[in-house]
């Protein structure tokens, strides 16, 4: 099946290149709200943020925190809402986010993003489905550079529970997709009773993208190409098209790829293009079209 690609960089808080009701499926990772790795990242989208960080270091108030993350996640809601608009009616869209934790100026606290986002996409008008839990095994917490508990060691009561599982978010999009009887393309895409009864169970456990090459590449936090690959097969059929607002280094792309979806890709760092043209090259397949588009 011939499918087509575009990777598209510029801010996906405006698709202009994408209609009303244009995409079935939404797969991403977007930037982690108070994750260090990504303060710039939302600094520089948003001055706003760059100021309260300011802010914080001249009061070091909770309050000034509490804007930030707020502001970060006001930043990634109106990607959510032009998801909304170029979802199809029945359209899903999946939202792998890990939660935060964080000490700034001496006070540890949880920043629970996957709540946020669930909240400000209900609002929206998606419709909340049952979530899955991604248990990263190789994520280990750390004490003074070894292995152990957060917070004070094997010393009871303040010791912190490590984070080694995120959240991979669904949403729906109106009411279910309809299809006409015996659709060739629906019953083309069926998966086994072995990949339903794993791949549609709440727990994943799956070892992460291991990063080895440069900060940039780092800074993609890139989920597994298993990831994408799944929620691919379990909400899309072939020739469907699938959406990644927060692109990165394309695993979302490839995996749509070699699942004969289409695929529109955002990504607002230029950087990423020599990552991105090694990842999705199709030099080796005329039936894949990729375009890549700046604006």
């Amino acid at each position: 099946m011939h499918t087509e690609h575009k990777i598209i960089f510029g801010n996906s808080q405006t698709m202009l290149e994408l209609t009303d009701g244009s995409i079935e499926l939404m797969v991403t990772s977007p930037p982690y709200p108070m994750i260090q790795m990504w303060d710039t990242l939302f600094a520089k989208a948003d001055p706003k943020i760059a100021k309260l960080w300011c802010k914080v270091e001249a009061d070091g108030k909770e309050e000034t925190v509490t804007q930030i993350y707020d502001a970060m996640h006001d930043y990634l809601a109106k990607v959510w809402e032009e998801t909304y608009r170029v979802l199809v009616n029945g359209g899903i869209a999946c939202i792998n986010v890990g939660d935060a934790t964080r000490s700034i100026k001496g006070r540890f606290k949880l920043y629970p993003n996957h709540s946020r986002i669930t909240e400000m996409c209900e609002k929206i008008g998606f419709t909340a489905l049952p979530y899955i839990l991604w248990k990263k095994p190789t994520t280990k917490p750390k004490y003074k550079g070894k292995g152990a508990f957060l917070g004070s060691g094997f010393l009871p009561p303040n010791a912190y529970v490590t984070l080694d599982c995120e959240f991979i978010l669904l949403f729906r999009k109106g009411t279910l997709r309809k299809f006409p009887p015996h659709d060739p393309k629906r019953y083309g895409s069926v998966f086994t009773k072995k990949q339903r009864d794993e791949w549609f169970s709440q727990i994943w456990t799956m070892k992460g993208t291991r990063q080895t090459a440069s900060q940039l590449e780092r800074r993609t936090a890139a989920y597994p190409d298993e990831v994408a690959d799944r929620l691919i097969k379990m909400f899309s059929i072939k020739g469907d098209t699938v959406l990644d607002p927060f692109l990165g280094s394309g695993t979302t792309a490839k995996a749509a790829m070699q699942n004969e979806r289409n695929s529109v890709g955002y990504e607002i760092d230029q950087n990423l293009l020599p990552i991105l043209t090694k990842k999705t090259g199709n030099d080796d397949n005329k039936d894949i079209d990729v375009k890549m588009i700046k604006r």
